[in-house]
C-alpha cells in the first residue's frame, strides 16, 4: 500500500504539472501576456513580471537568488530589530558605551529619532561589510 502510494505520488508530481498548458495570458495579471523567461517551471510561477525585468533564463534566475537573499535579510531585520531593544543596555554596559536605546525604550531608526548618535565609523564598516558580502555573492 505503501509503495503504490509512493508511486503515485511520484508520477503526480513528475508528470502532473507538465501535462498542464501554459496559458499565453500571465495568470496572476490576466490581461498581460505571460513573459517569456516565466515558463510555469519554478514554484509559484504565474506569470507575474508587469515590469518585464527577466527577459532570459539568466536574468530570472538573478533575480530570483536577488529576492531569496533580500528576503532573509529582511527576516534577519525583523528578528533584530527588537532583539536590539532587549539586549542594547546589556551589550553597551559589557562594552563601556552608552547605550544606543532611548528612555522609551526605542531602538535608533528613522522613525524613531536618534541615528545621529551612532558613530559614522560604524555606518561606514557596516556599508563595508554589506558591499563585500554582496560583491562575494554570499
Amino acid at each position: 500500500m505503501m509503495k503504490n502510494t509512493a508511486l503515485i505520488l511520484f508520477v503526480a508530481i513528475k508528470y502532473g504539472f507538465a501535462l498542464t498548458a501554459i496559458s499565453p495570458k500571465s495568470q496572476s495579471l490576466p490581461f498581460l501576456k505571460r513573459p517569456d523567461a516565466l515558463t510555469g517551471a519554478l514554484a509559484g510561477d504565474v506569470g507575474f513580471d508587469p515590469l518585464g525585468f527577466s527577459k532570459t533564463e539568466a536574468d530570472l534566475m538573478k533575480y530570483r537568488e536577488a529576492e531569496i537573499k533580500h528576503s532573509r535579510l529582511a527576516m534577519l531585520a525583523a528578528v533584530g530589530w527588537p532583539l536590539s531593544e532587549l539586549f542594547d543596555r546589556k551589550i553597551a554596559s559589557v562594552l563601556g558605551l552608552s547605550p544606543a536605546i532611548d528612555v522609551t525604550d526605542r531602538a535608533p531608526s528613522l522613525l524613531n529619532g536618534g541615528l545621529e548618535n551612532i558613530s559614522s565609523i560604524y555606518w561606514g564598516f557596516i556599508i563595508g561589510v554589506a558591499a563585500a558580502l554582496e560583491l562575494a555573492g554570499v
